[in-house]
């Protein structure tokens, strides 16, 4: 009797931990957000040539490369993302990372 109510002590705390965790909200983004590259001050500039785009300001940080080449998987929220495409220049997206 002591090894069936141990298989089912067993059984019961093997379904408890197969038991859905609630992970909570997901966590928030910096208090400044996406908007700390200024990304939407650029958004003008899609469908755009990216010889079109101004001068980098001495304060921002930019990465101006094409949809299809190689860029490091660093995050930067700070960093300005300008990918245009390689064959034509057009600028298909601009986004903080």
């Amino acid at each position: 009797m002591k090894i069936q109510s141990f298989s089912l002590a067993a059984v019961a705390l093997l379904i408890a931990s197969c038991a859905p965790v609630d992970a909570g909200d997901p966590p928030l983004p910096p208090e400044d957000g996406p908007t700390q590259c200024k990304a939407e001050q650029y958004q003008r500039f899609i469908g755009r040539n990216r010889s079109e785009l101004p001068a980098r300001p001495a304060d921002e940080v930019w990465r101006v490369t094409c949809t299809t080449c190689p860029v490091t998987m660093d995050y930067n929220p700070r960093r300005l993302n300008v990918l245009f495409e390689e064959s034509t220049g057009v600028i298909r997206e601009v986004k903080c990372g």
